[in-house]
């Protein structure tokens, strides 16, 4: 693809940014910018594009050698409006300055590297004879979050996502030529070289229209010579039951279409479950909070409760005392690859009565002198130690 802008730039990384460091930035730009979440901006769909595009290449070793070494990557071949003069630029369009620096920045990303020099420079540009064809290469991976229902994540459901990828252009067929064709290229005649005179020292060059391929192509006007078009695509995502926030699951085949007959990349989804009002989710466990009346902790009760399978029965023991736990085995959330279901658990509070009337006021006297005793004694016991 030609570069239209600078991936660097659009993906607010400097050049020496590491693989980690690109898929970071991809990530955090294309949820602010993804259009699900900006529907009717043109703007944002837009950064979209550009933030996909740049990560393709730049995603990519080979794409993005190619990429920081002449300052454009495309599929065909065809720099963007052709070789440019301009201030430290010198044989045809090349700018050795900048491809010294770009050489240093590829060399201190890799282990051992240390920063190449002039004849290091030479040896990759300076050489004879066209460069091979590229082979077919797998396109890149997509990311998305999906927001799912605390019901979803629990039950498990079936939803449809509208991604923005890459796939192959229909009327090339992916080759990025108008019928499907490559003529000679006009600059090298078909050689895949040029020459070039450095005072008395001829040079021969890979050619920089075709980048060494003799062939130039006549570009495809559906995709413009990428031999790929970004389209919205509904895809549907079958999320299993128990799915955690942050969990993330694989579609594959889904991600960006590979260039040359390349295989697809894939598609990551990685949920995000809305919070339930009552049930609250610890890992595979369900956690609830339920009143009992002073006579059902005093006397002991069997009382229902709720689980996300409905009603169950809790047998709530004689002389319960506030905020005590109770577990109910394997009523939790279902964890697939265990073939386990968690447990629920039930925290009970007591809930005093309302003493509106007489007579409710004089059986809690009545308590009261049964029970003299202070709860408060070992409170103040420690306190004082």
């Amino acid at each position: 693809m030609a570069a239209k802008h600078d991936y660097y730039k659009t993906l607010q990384l400097e050049r020496e940014a590491s693989d980690e460091d690109v898929k970071k930035a991809y990530r955090k730009l294309a949820r602010k910018f993804h259009p699900d979440l900006n529907p009717g901006d043109k703007s944002s769909e837009e950064r979209f594009k550009n933030v996909q595009e740049a990560y393709d290449v730049l995603s990519d070793a080979g794409k993005r050698q190619v990429y920081d070494q002449l300052g454009y990557y495309s599929a065909s071949g065809t720099p963007p409006g052709g070789a440019q003069h301009g201030p430290g630029m010198g044989f045809g369009g090349f700018d050795f300055e900048q491809m010294a620096r770009n050489r240093a920045g590829a060399k201190n990303r890799s282990a051992g590297g240390d920063g190449g020099g002039f004849g290091d420079l030479f040896s990759q540009f300076f050489r004879r004879g066209a460069e091979p064809e590229k082979g077919p290469e797998k396109g890149s991976d997509l990311e998305y979050a999906l927001n799912i229902s605390f019901w979803q994540a629990i039950k498990g459901t079936q939803s449809k996502l509208n991604v923005m990828r890459q796939e192959v252009c229909g009327p090339c067929g992916g080759s990025g030529v108008a019928g499907h064709s490559s003529p000679a290229c006009p600059q090298c005649g078909g050689k895949g070289t040029v020459s070039q005179m450095a005072g008395a020292m001829r040079f021969d060059l890979s050619c920089p229209r075709c980048n060494g391929r003799g062939k130039i192509a006549n570009a495809c006007t559906a995709c413009h010579g990428e031999g790929r078009v970004a389209r919205s695509e509904p895809v549907e995502i079958r999320i299993p039951p128990g799915a955690k926030s942050g969990s993330r699951l694989r579609v594959a085949s889904k991600g960006n279409s590979g260039t040359m007959g390349g295989a697809a990349g894939d598609l990551y989804i990685t949920t995000r479950v809305e919070a339930h009002p009552f049930f609250t989710r610890v890992g595979d466990d369900i956690e609830i909070q339920v009143p009992v009346t002073v006579t059902e902790a005093g006397l002991g009760a069997k009382i229902e409760v709720p689980t996300i399978d409905g009603r169950t029965v809790l047998k709530v023991p004689q002389g319960t005392q506030n905020r005590q736990r109770f577990r109910l085995r394997e009523k939790g959330v279902l964890n697939p690859p265990k073939n386990h279901r968690g447990d629920q658990i039930v925290e009970v509070y007591i809930q005093a009565p309302q003493s509106s009337d007489e007579r409710t006021r004089e059986i809690l006297r009545e308590l009261a002198q049964l029970h003299p005793e202070d709860p408060r004694a070992d409170v103040w016991a420690k306190a004082e130690a």
